[in-house]
């Protein structure tokens, strides 16, 4: 059996995103059952982006094919980033000549070991994808690219608030807009070897959603 990585950051208290938990029934005073009520963003945590999420006419992510979230994807391993570099299209073409048509993507940066996704220095520090870089990945078409970091630099820009034009957020811009799923703010990577695994990103069935909190698994070889 493979082994599984789990690339899914938990859903708890963070200061980026206001969630509201609320706890029904206590089964120690004799309620038949607890439920526990989460209100939250579709875009907070582990998540996928549909392109409704930027096109006015874009399809919801209730009606994005597993098929093109889940399956062979490259690892394109660009894990000895430092704080406040730009991933340029030169490294990715470097790193990346794996990468395979039509098929999914991957970027390894492991930056979750270099600062807590909990901290603002996470946020703020982070590396990016030049547009450059995002124009590479679009040569390819892929069927979905996957990030363990924030991929644009105007992210940073929610921890501060401040604003950025679209143009700048370019994997939404260069990727999303050509109907490229986008898997946002993955962690464990460093567990993942490469240079292909199985990626599983199964996003919840929200229809009408521009996107949706995801489950997002790696299928690795099982330890001997």
């Amino acid at each position: 059996m493979p082994r599984i990585v789990d690339l899914s950051m938990p859903i708890d208290e963070h200061f980026r995103w206001p969630l509201q938990f609320a706890v029904r029934g206590d089964l120690i005073k004799g309620d038949q059952y607890r439920v526990t009520v989460v209100t939250m963003p579709v875009h907070a945590f582990t998540h996928m982006d549909a392109p409704a999420h930027m096109v006015s006419d874009g399809a919801a992510m209730a009606e994005t094919s597993l098929e093109q979230t889940c399956g062979r994807c490259a690892v394109v391993d660009v894990s000895d980033v430092t704080p406040n570099e730009g991933i340029t299209a030169d490294r990715l073409t470097a790193r990346g000549g794996h990468v395979q048509a039509g098929g999914l993507v991957l970027l390894k940066t492991c930056w979750d070991r270099q600062r807590s996704w909990s901290d603002p220095a996470y946020w703020t520090e982070a590396p990016w994808l030049t547009r450059d870089a995002a124009e590479w990945l679009a040569g390819f078409a892929p069927r979905a690219v996957a990030f363990d970091f924030p991929q644009d630099h105007p992210i940073r820009l929610s921890v501060t608030g401040g604003w950025a034009p679209i143009d700048q957020h370019v994997t939404h811009d260069v990727l999303l807009r050509r109907g490229t799923t986008l898997v946002e703010y993955l962690c464990n990577v460093d567990a993942v070897a490469g240079p292909f695994t199985e990626l599983m990103a199964l996003p919840l069935k929200i229809p009408k959603a521009d996107g949706a909190p995801a489950r997002v698994i790696a299928l690795e070889p099982a330890d001997d």
